[in-house]
């Protein structure tokens, strides 16, 4: 028999995507009263794996991922996931999102985003809110499943978000020291 137990906090992940760049500050700044500071920014990337959002938000669009310092109860997933729906709502313009936000969590073997779209692969949480396992992490990097977006598939992307479950592995160390004390 298998004992229930808490999983380990994740490292929260929100990648943004926009048309224009200058919508990444002020969104940052909304994200940053909620979960406390960014640890880590990507660099630009394009997001040009898909034409889906080009009516809704123009062209061409760029993404930046952010990480935050603080862990996450993985638990809280769907919670971030509204509040990130809520902060895209704040920009609507024209009846047209201007920044679109996915949030994810990471842990040491998986890298799972939040979504409102049910599939075969997509496993219900509560609320609307499925988790979308994205990548795994086994011999030693993240590899991507058949489901996996393109542009989680690139290998800017896949190197970046290997840089973070480093610093999520010396985080979660000094998390785990902290609450010892």
């Amino acid at each position: 028999m298998s004992t229930p137990r808490e999983p380990l906090k994740a490292k929260l992940i929100v990648s943004l995507f926009m048309k224009e760049k200058e919508m990444l500050k002020p969104f940052a700044l909304a994200l940053q009263d909620i979960f406390g500071p960014v640890d880590m920014v990507s660099p630009w990337l394009a997001f040009d794996f898909t034409g889906y959002y080009e009516k809704e938000m123009g062209a061409p669009l760029f993404r930046r991922v952010l990480t935050f310092q603080k862990l996450v109860d993985q638990d809280r997933l769907v919670h971030i996931k509204y509040y990130t729906n809520e902060l895209e709502a704040q920009y609507i313009e024209k009846g047209n999102r201007r920044v679109n936000a996915d949030p994810g969590i990471l842990s040491h073997e998986r890298f799972v985003l939040a979504t409102g779209k049910n599939f075969t692969h997509r496993i219900y949480l509560k609320k609307g809110i499925f988790a979308d396992l994205t990548l795994i992490f086994t011999k030693e990097r993240f590899q991507f499943l058949p489901w996996t977006y393109p542009d989680y598939r690139d290998q800017k992307m896949l190197c970046f978000l290997e840089k973070v479950r480093k610093k999520y592995i010396v985080d979660l160390k000094q998390d785990n020291e902290s609450t010892k004390t």
